[in-house]
């Protein structure tokens, strides 16, 4: 019963699912954050204790003051085995090369720092007053250069004394405890042969309940949060990828077995005739499953394994994981591969092992090119059932005013308009058929889709589920990024805005001179969890009181006590309770109280009533509001669109796969009706215009149906992104993607077509 053609189709499908699951779980381990490498040389690390909100996924650790963090050393460094305990602090600073803010690096240490990273110069001298630094070689600045660094104060004259081969500016301590008094980690560098574990678990003793002591490879905690949250946002693309490669892999399975069984029922009774009971027709089915499981998982495993690190490095490209991110080889994700292929192959076979099994003797009697009964009553109720909810699900969509509300229906919307119309495809076939006019071949073509319209159902089914997938998809993020951008234009009433360039805020420079609010963010830090607060300036919030939101459940007259950047944890008083939504953090509070305890503080994108011409390298410039409003979350945007033709370009391939796989396996059952066209007189070119044309046409049927049920969900999403940001929407729709997508089907489903015709006998007169 095991036919090379036959099951061909799910050994490619299984084979193609397995390698993307085994690329996307090795690429999932590979994803343990890194070791900053500026703690190369120092084996235990003492953090800040974790904080915790659900706002900020990865917020910064709770700081020590300067006197804490002092003591603290002090205390660590009379641990047997530690030579020093050196206290790492991190502001901001970016050095300006011809005019603009180098991107990398953009912070500052002091200079005990390069005891935790091993480094030592590669020329010059150490900084031993302020106005001198060590910078990067890859700056190429020789020692008794001038340069200029950007600080949140503004651009400040530097000499350089001594180059390091790292991306690290270096100051004197001193300099660096006035950029930044709180500090957030001490570097342990132990004495020749001392033990690491013990000098952790003696370090704990220390440390108690103020800290975090991490050794060896959980001093990956300490990775930069850019570089955290980027490899978060590559984690749940993997994921995402190997979830959708499995389930994709089960239809495109499911389907090439289903289609199997009804292709073999003659096959089927005859066995039963001479008989054989269901159950073993049924172990049949399931041991070719398995059989085709086992090898597609083998050769799956292999294709994945070599493509990694490959894929790897276009992550990092793509900016879905950090330059530190490296691609090796575990047993888990091997094992994980090895035992996706024989469930996948079992679970898609397990409906078609029990149609096979209720095959009955007669039915190899039966020769029916007709299709009976196209659509049975069960068919139409659950067909009819999911396109309601679809509908009632899209109402939901374009009424809702809350994005999150607004995202669940229409994904909810989708899946049932999508379900329904693959399920009353069989219905909607013959009308649509009907519209078709043409010559000979194209009347041919109209009769034997109408002929079987279950078998042209099933065949355009995967086109209809890839079809509305990509144009739901990418149609909705694109929609959703000109919405948000339209909504924060709108609720602006300037014209211009200040904005950084290549830096990641602006500077107290920039401001000097402009009648321009310049709101001052930080973190702050409560015993409830961490906290926004916003400095304001033009006595909006006077030094010691504190406006907060209604989310912080405070009453007016409360005091509450905030540890700021500084580690210093100072009593606000609480003048006013502000509805949640209202203001632009959960503290409003004085600009100057927040300078004074967060020196490195950046103040974000500024509105202005007229433009201005911002300081001369001062990494600001001025755009106009649509500018600024397509560009306040593009980097965020970008990976997003990525991440999204990814996900359109597995469930794409796969639909390809799918509807070739299904016009492979169904050119054996064609064979007499090629050859009453071939008796006919047609010609061989006639024949081939026939097939080639028929399978071409099938998946037109397809894309027109999925393209008409995601439109409808993308036109209540228009209406519900409307309400949700107050003002009208424009339905995006991205045609070259789309365009990609038809024709990768039309191109296999072609492709599969011509090899069938050519192949089969039956063309010969």
């Amino acid at each position: 019963m095991l036919r090379a053609r036959r099951v061909a189709g799910a050994f490619v499908a299984v084979t193609i699912g397995v390698a993307l699951v085994a690329a996307a779980m090795l690429l999932l381990a590979a994803g343990r954050p890194h070791v900053p490498d500026r703690f190369a040389a120092a084996p235990v690390v003492v953090a800040g204790t974790e904080a915790h909100t659900p706002a900020n996924p990865f917020p910064p650790a709770r700081p020590w003051s300067t006197r804490a963090a002092e003591d603290l050393a002090a205390r660590l460094a009379a641990v047997p085995g530690v030579a020093a305990a050196v206290p790492d602090r991190t502001f901001y600073v970016q050095a300006l090369v011809d005019g603009r803010p180098r991107q990398e690096p953009s912070e500052g240490h002091g200079w005990s720092s390069v005891r935790l990273a091993g480094l030592g110069l590669t020329a010059g001298a150490e900084p031993r007053k302020a106005g001198e630094v060590v910078v990067d070689r890859a700056l190429g600045l020789a020692p008794g250069s001038a340069v200029t660094l950007l600080t949140a104060a503004g651009p400040a004259p530097y000499v350089v004394t001594g180059v390091v081969d790292a991306p690290l500016l270096l100051v004197a301590d001193e300099v660096a405890a006035a950029a930044a008094p709180g500090v957030r980690a001490i570097g342990l560098v132990l004495a020749p042969g001392a033990d690491p574990g013990r000098v952790a678990a003696a370090a704990r003793t220390v440390v108690g309940g103020d800290g975090r002591v991490l050794a060896g490879s959980a001093r990956g905690a300490l990775e930069p949060r850019a570089d955290a949250r980027t490899r978060w946002i590559g984690m749940q693309v993997l994921t995402g990828t190997a979830a959708l490669a499995g389930f994709v892999t089960v239809f495109v399975v499911a389907s090439t077995f289903a289609f199997t069984v009804a292709q073999r029922r003659r096959e089927l009774g005859l066995l039963r005739a001479i008989g054989a009971t269901p159950r073993q027709i049924r172990r049949a089915v399931q041991g070719e499953a398995l059989a085709v499981g086992c090898a597609g998982s083998v050769a799956g495993l292999l294709i994945g394994a070599a493509a990694a690190p490959a894929l790897g490095r276009v992550l990092i490209d793509a900016g879905f994981e950090p330059a530190t991110y490296t691609v090796g080889y575990a047993l888990w994700p091997i094992a994980v591969s090895l035992t996706v292929g024989p469930l996948v192959a079992l679970a898609g076979a397990a409906t078609a092992a029990r149609r096979a099994a209720r095959v009955r003797p007669l039915e190899a009697l039966r020769d029916a090119a007709v299709e009976q009964r196209p659509m049975g009553r069960a068919r139409w109720i659950v067909g009819g059932l999911a396109v309601a909810a679809g509908v009632a699900l899209a109402i939901g969509t374009a009424t809702s005013g809350d994005a999150q509300d607004g995202a669940t229906f229409a994904l909810y919307s989708a899946m049932a308009l999508v379900t329904g119309a693959a399920v009353l495809a069989p219905a909607a076939v013959p009308p649509v058929v009907r519209l078709c006019r043409g010559g000979a071949i194209a009347q041919l073509i109209r009769e034997s889709t109408l002929t079987a319209p279950r078998r042209t159902a099933s065949t355009a089914a995967p086109v209809l589920l890839t079809v509305a997938f990509a144009v739901l998809v990418s149609g909705m993020v694109r929609t959703t990024t000109d919405a948000y951008a339209a909504g924060r234009a709108a609720d602006v009433d300037t014209r211009w805005a200040l904005v950084p360039d290549r830096t990641p805020g602006l500077s107290d420079a920039v401001f000097a001179g402009l009648p321009a609010d310049a709101p001052l963010p930080t973190t702050v830090y409560t015993d409830d969890g961490v906290l926004t607060a916003v400095g304001v300036a033009g006595g909006a919030a006077q030094a010691g009181e504190v406006t907060v939101s209604a989310s912080t459940n405070r009453r007016v007259g409360e005091t509450m006590t905030v540890v700021f950047a500084d580690g210093e944890a100072v009593p606000l008083l609480v003048a006013a309770v502000a509805p949640t939504g209202d203001l632009r953090g959960d503290l409003v509070l004085s600009r100057d109280v927040v300078r004074a305890h967060d020196p490195s503080a950046l103040a974000p994108a500024v509105h202005l009533r007229e433009p201005v011409e911002p300081p001369a390298g001062s990494g600001a410039r001025v755009v106009d509001v649509a500018t600024w409003a397509a560009e306040a979350d593009s980097a965020e945007d970008r990976l997003v669109w990525l991440a999204t033709l990814m996900l359109i370009g597995v469930s794409a391939g796969y639909g390809a796969i799918a509807v070739a796989n299904t016009l492979l396996m169904a050119g054996a059952g064609r064979a007499p009706d090629v050859r009453v066209v071939r008796l006919a007189g047609a010609t061989r070119r006639q024949v081939l215009a026939f097939v080639v044309g028929e399978s071409a046409f099938v998946v037109l049927i397809g894309a027109v149906l999925g393209g008409v049920v995601a439109f409808a969900a993308l036109l209540s999403i228009r209406a519900g992104l409307s309400e949700q940001v107050g003002a009208p929407v424009d339905l995006v729709v991205p045609w070259s993607v789309i365009g990609v997508v038809v024709g990768l089907c039309l191109l296999l489903a072609t492709l599969a077509a011509a090899a069938t015709a050519r192949r089969e006998p039956a063309v010969q007169c």
